[in-house]
């Protein structure tokens, strides 16, 4: 467990301070529960990038009032604190489609693609036996339709311990994938009189955007500038929801500001119908900085939607998404489209066990240590090109934006590095609206190719760019 804590240097208090409080608020409004494992110190300092000396003062403050227990050899746990639990009633506080590597290629950039050589299978083997065995009858039958509850409270516990969000096992529904998720929202969100407008981030997730065209709604690219999606071209656009990616961008990579944030939620919160998507893309994957909370985590209006899935952090052969409902649109969720659900019960209890056993924390945390790794790679062997390309959404996801300035078109450089046996993928078909003299750009993946895949990849798309062939 790693826990989104969000650190102000600027403060009066010092960072230990912050800790202190965070955890303590954590444990006394219910977010932190008893016998909950707290990260090992040298953990937490990584994650937050401080020193280690901090999280140690802040433990033992957490110690010595007895918040928090050590257990030799094991690490800390919140202790039973009684009375001293109080929760808030209105607001509960608990804990893409991905491509396969194209064996056609010698080298595949694709940006959808994972690491598959680095699956933990033997674990993976080890769990899916023991659901199997015993007297485990009810995997076989249909289960709740929202996901089995097991699954929902693994997955809220995490989201709240690892990204912010607030929410409890009731307001999570299971579902087959992003895809499946967003052909359920469009149904959910569809006003009951008149067409839905619906504003999409330019360039954007294209078949998020497709899925609500799909159902009949007016949908609308808004640019993205620095801080993240137009607040004055939203307003301009009439639409009533946004669908957004702002812990990471999708597929430029960049960052929404705070200021944009909230701008972006005082949007939402001043009409009852007005809700956003986020979607939080590849959060699990940031290389340097600070864990960014989700959108979801500071919402107070009940506006936000959260979406996630297991398949860039685990693998896409699991069909396994996750989406958090506010409220009111729970309340409808459950009236009317009450479906069955669509993913697995021994899926569902195969991840169930690999989250509440620490192994799905560990794959993620080694996953990112091997992505940086492959991301240094892909950085240092685009220096190659020196002036001639800019690369942007760097230190977070599985790909980078590179810009070709001196290519003629997107188009003719992926058509001639097809020839030559490498596949790259162009930022044009993300955009819904393409904007004029654009610079050939390409998002390069890098997950599932070796570092010497990457570096011998990218130095033969220099020669060839080169014409040194």
């Amino acid at each position: 467990m790693i826990l989104a804590i969000p650190l102000d240097t600027e403060a009066s208090a010092p960072l230990y301070e912050q800790i202190y409080s965070y955890i303590k608020n954590e444990i006394r409004n219910g977010g932190l529960h008893y016998k909950d494992r707290l990260p090992s110190a040298r953990g937490l300092a990584q994650a937050l990038q401080i020193s280690r000396n901090t999280v140690d003062l802040a433990y033992d403050q957490l110690a010595s009032e007895g918040y928090i227990e050590s257990v030799p050899r094991s690490g800390y746990y919140v202790c039973r604190i009684g009375n001293l639990t109080h929760l808030n009633a209105e607001r509960i506080v608990p804990a893409r489609s991905v491509l396969s590597r194209d064996e056609t290629y010698r080298y595949d950039f694709n940006p959808f693609a994972i690491d598959i050589a680095n699956f933990p299978y033997s674990v993976w083997r080890k769990i899916s036996r023991n659901c199997l065995s015993g007297e485990n009858h009810e995997l076989f039958l249909s289960g709740d339709w929202q996901g089995d509850r097991n699954f929902r409270e693994a997955i809220a516990k995490y989201l709240h311990a690892s990204r912010g969000v607030s929410c409890t096992a009731d307001t999570i529904v299971i579902g087959a994938g992003t895809g499946y998720l967003l052909q359920l929202l469009a149904q959910l969100l569809r006003p009951r009189e008149g067409i839905g407008r619906i504003a999409f981030e330019n360039p954007t997730y294209i078949k998020a955007y497709r899925t609500f065209q799909r159902f009949g709604y007016e949908a609308k690219g808004i640019p993205v500038d620095a801080e993240g999606i137009s607040l004055r071209e939203l307003i301009a656009s009439g639409a009533s929801i946004a669908y957004v990616t702002p812990s990471h961008q999708y597929p430029l990579g960049t960052i929404m500001t705070v200021r944009r944030r909230t701008d972006l939620l005082a949007w939402a919160a001043e009409e009852p119908d007005r809700y956003i998507i986020e979607d939080d893309h590849d959060s699990e994957f940031r290389y340097k900085g600070k864990p960014i909370p989700s959108l979801q985590g500071m919402d107070s209006a009940n506006r936000v939607i959260y979406l996630g899935t297991f398949s860039r952090a685990v693998t896409p052969a699991i069909r396994a998404g996750y989406m958090v409902l506010p409220p009111e649109l729970l309340k409808r969720y459950r009236a009317e489209f009450a479906y069955s659900s669509t993913v697995s019960r021994f899926d569902q209890a195969i991840l169930t066990e690999f989250i509440t056993q620490g192994h799905f924390e560990r794959h993620v945390n080694k996953m990112r240590t091997i992505y940086k790794a492959k991301h240094d790679c892909l950085q240092k062997a685009l220096k190659r090109f020196g002036n001639d390309i800019r690369v942007t959404g760097e230190h977070a996801g599985l790909h980078l934006v590179v810009e070709f300035l001196k290519e003629p078109s997107e188009e003719e450089l992926i058509e001639k590095a097809e020839k030559a046996g490498i596949r790259l993928f162009g930022l044009n078909a993300h955009y819904i609206e393409k904007p004029e003299n654009s610079v050939p750009t390409l998002l390069i993946g890098f997950a599932n190719l070796t570092e010497e895949e990457i570096t011998s990849g990218i130095h033969r798309l220099y020669d060839l760019i080169s014409a040194k062939e």
